[in-house]
């Protein structure tokens, strides 16, 4: 069950992948804030592009190389994605829905979502590899069966944007590469699906 989870995962993570690298190459003509906006989506397709494809088992699984792809991917989530998308910008060849203005607020979540996400995963790295589905708390660096505070849902702590208990990094950091390999495709998804014009 495990193997078929994490599978529909890498399918998200390569599907975010195609449409990050398709809307750069459909969208050379585009300039200004839109033309900087595209040029990172189409570099943090190919991030993902990296990620997945040692997950999806296509590449040997390299700590170091997941760490370099998901700080990268993290450090151009929140603020550094949310500025790139001013109110209207929506001209020229933008895939961009008037949707992201209308739910700013999940917009904008789903782009700390991924900061957070993609950070967990650059920490969790070396972990040993375990389920991607599920919570993936109390799947740490002891492994565990989720009896682990992590593995508790608290009602102190916030929610994420796709509905999973959003802890702080370093409980993130504890979960297994793949449990944080899926947040980081979901969130992907759940932003495309909401904020960006079908192709």
């Amino acid at each position: 069950m495990h193997n078929f989870k994490l599978k529909v995962a890498a399918s998200v993570g390569a599907l975010v992948i195609v449409a990050s690298t398709s809307l750069a190459l459909a969208h050379g003509g585009a300039t200004g804030i839109v033309k900087d906006r595209m040029d990172l989506m189409a570099s943090v397709g190919k991030s993902m592009k990296t990620i997945t494809e040692m997950f999806q088992g296509d590449k040997p699984f390299d700590p170091e190389a997941v760490r370099k792809a998901a700080t990268f991917i993290g450090n151009h989530g929140g603020e550094q994605m949310t500025r790139l998308f001013p109110e209207g910008s929506i001209e020229g060849p933008s895939e961009s829905l008037p949707a992201i203005w209308q739910d700013w607020e999940g917009f904008s979540k789903l782009a700390d979502d991924l900061t957070q996400y993609a950070g967990a995963l650059a920490e969790a790295a070396d972990n040993p590899r375990g389920p991607g589905m599920g919570s993936g708390m109390g799947q740490g660096r002891q492994g565990g069966t989720g009896a682990s505070p992590m593995g508790r849902r608290n009602p102190m702590m916030g929610k994420s944007a796709d509905g999973m208990p959003m802890n702080d990094p370093a409980a993130l950091a504890q979960m297994s590469p793949d449990a944080a390999f899926v947040r980081v495709t979901r969130t992907c998804s759940a932003c495309h699906t909401q904020f960006r014009k079908k192709q």
